[in-house]
């Protein structure tokens, strides 16, 4: 048990792309429509059985028929003359109660990939996620990046459209990536290869709202075309995009005024440093998120 190779291809430095589900599916999104995009196809998994509870169970006629279980899978496809290898998890072995992996099982499937990653000759690794900004939904999320060696920091500062998370105003040069997103970067550093975590931004807002927000992964998504040197269609990311926009904004428009009125000054903020406007507070956006909480549960309470 643990993983299964339906066939090893021979390859020339391929490069590991891999994500599992976060805040506003904004990794997953990314990765997936990446995956779709050069046509890759399925190569092998890491079994189930010791991450996951079954999450369908098929009963015909009285009859336990089968166990239907979170996809853990690998895809390998062409680009510009790359081969790239895809790793998607549709879930994380997160413990009961908890939205991320972590502990024992989260280093065990971290490991696992790795072990594929290295087996097919894998020379770097790229993982994606969510980076929550006290940004507003109408500007263009940028890519907060984080390098797991120091020989990467001037590539990626080379990148349009992204920021060191170290650079982050407030950090301290320090930060947080939840789950196997980020903690495959660890191991993988640990293991001596090459990888980097492109996380795009999402408002602070929208955080806990189970909306995907594909805004962030359109940005995602360029950053990785520069780094992978190939070239993306995007009509089909930013149709999506422009399907999404609509959504959220009804959703916006569903605040109270006193709400927007405050939320509209992050228009005027990049990286989280304010433009011609005082920024808002840590103690005005507490506030904030607490007004919208109590908002909508009076709305669910109405309904």
């Amino acid at each position: 048990m643990g993983v299964r190779i339906y066939r090893e291809p021979q390859l020339e430095s391929p490069i590991l792309i891999a994500s599992w589900p976060g805040i506003g599916n904004i990794g997953i999104i990314a990765v997936d429509t990446l995956r779709e995009m050069v046509r890759a196809e399925e190569i092998g998994e890491i079994e189930p059985w010791d991450f996951f509870y079954p999450k369908r169970v098929s009963i015909r006629h009285g009859e336990l028929k089968s166990l239907e279980f979170p996809g853990s899978k690998f895809y390998l496809g062409k680009a510009g003359g790359k081969d790239l290898v895809f790793f998607i998890g549709e879930e994380q072995p997160a413990e009961v109660g908890k939205a991320y992996a972590e502990g024992t099982k989260a280093y065990r499937m971290a490991n696992l990939v790795l072990d594929v990653a290295i087996k097919l000759g894998c020379r770097r690794i790229y993982t994606s996620g969510a980076a929550v900004a006290p940004i507003h939904h109408t500007v263009r999320p940028k890519v907060w990046a984080v390098p797991n060696s120091e020989e990467l920091i001037d590539e990626v500062n080379s990148y349009e459209n992204v920021v060191l998370m170290s650079e982050i105003d407030g950090g301290g040069g320090q930060g947080n990536i939840t789950g196997l997103n980020g903690l495959l970067l660890g191991v993988a550093r640990k293991r001596g290869i090459d990888a980097i975590c492109m996380m795009g931004e999402i408002p602070i807002y929208f955080q806990d709202f189970p909306l995907p927000y594909p805004k962030a992964s359109e940005s995602v998504l360029e950053v990785l075309s520069v780094s992978l040197g190939i070239e993306l269609e995007m009509q089909g990311i930013t149709a999506i995009v422009e399907r999404s926009e609509g959504e959220i904004e009804r959703l916006y428009e569903s605040f109270p005024s006193e709400i927007r009125e405050e939320l509209d000054k992050l228009k005027y903020v990049t990286h989280t440093r304010a433009i011609d406007q005082e920024p808002i507070t840590e103690e005005d956006k507490n506030r904030i998120l607490e007004d919208i909480d109590k908002f909508f549960k009076r709305e669910s309470k109405e309904d």
